[in-house]
């Protein structure tokens, strides 16, 4: 059986509808997908109806835009009731935190001779609920500033280059308590990429784990090399933690990132889905 637990759809910041996605991951060989967006639930259910037809299992999640520390840190929620009113009030939040910083960017950028609307902005994110920096990278690309998101991040809008603007984020611990609220489980996800280690130290995430209930790590990720894999799985082992492997799929956002190019394993998601159970999520 192949498993990836971590993918993303038009509705936040991937390129695929969430039926594309579904159709591609069945072309991938893939058996089970969780479609995972940014701050949003509003893919899953077409996701899921897709999956039904063709016979693909669709895990619903959410992948939440948290901090920890003053760093940016993001949360996976499986199995939640998407209509929780208390999640889905905080995931509004982060969603306007997001697109109320696109007029500043978008000035920043112009200022420094890369002219952008809004309106350019809106239409690269083309009706997505989560709209955010890789829609500006988006646009930036339709204009021919820069060749892809990755160069758009690396030198105008990633932290700490020159567009960058920061934003509202859930601090860490309540949102593990706002996906446990809405009866789903909380994974870290890519918790040690792009120097997350510094955040996420391994003293830390037990306190998570011991304080908060934390149920799961992504191990198998992209952002991830070998030895980090190896200490993220002996240290999960130990805690009794779920791990996890994905891609972490945006469709062309995301080039490196094919469906399927990290795996769950069979006992890995039967673990998360009994969790899911037993907190009365949707399984």
């Amino acid at each position: 059986m192949r498993i990836d637990l971590h993918t993303h759809s038009r509705f936040s910041d991937g390129t695929d509808t969430p039926t594309t996605l579904v159709m591609k991951a069945l072309a991938a060989d893939l058996d089970v997908i969780a479609l995972t967006d940014h701050d949003t639930f509003s893919g899953v259910a077409e996701a899921q109806e897709a999956g039904r037809r063709i016979g693909l299992k669709v895990i619903g999640g959410v992948e939440m835009s948290t901090e920890h520390a003053g760093a940016s840190v993001h949360l996976l929620g499986y199995g939640c009731d998407p209509y929780d009113r208390e999640l889905n009030a905080e995931l509004t939040r982060i969603r306007f935190g997001r697109s109320n910083r696109l007029p500043a960017m978008v000035q920043k950028l112009t200022d420094a001779g890369l002219a952008l609307t809004l309106d350019e902005v809106l239409a690269a994110a083309n009706g997505a609920p989560a709209i955010g920096r890789p829609h500006v990278a988006d646009a930036m690309v339709a204009k021919g500033y820069v060749a892809d998101r990755e160069q758009a991040f690396s030198e105008w809008i990633g932290e700490d280059r020159p567009a960058f603007v920061p934003r509202y984020a859930c601090e860490l611990e309540r949102a593990i308590d706002l996906i446990h609220s809405a009866r789903g489980v909380a994974v870290l996800a890519h918790p040690w990429g792009r120097g997350g280690d510094a955040v996420l130290n391994a003293p830390y995430i037990e306190a998570l784990v011991r304080h908060k209930g934390l149920e799961g790590i992504e191990v198998d990720h992209p952002d991830h090399d070998d030895e980090t894999r190896s200490l993220l799985f002996e240290m999960g082992a130990r805690l009794g933690l779920v791990r996890t492997g994905s891609s972490d799929y945006h469709g062309t956002g995301k080039k490196r990132n094919p469906l399927g190019a990290n795996l769950t394993r069979q006992s890995a998601l039967r673990d998360l889905t009994a969790r899911i159970r037993r907190r009365g999520g949707i399984a």
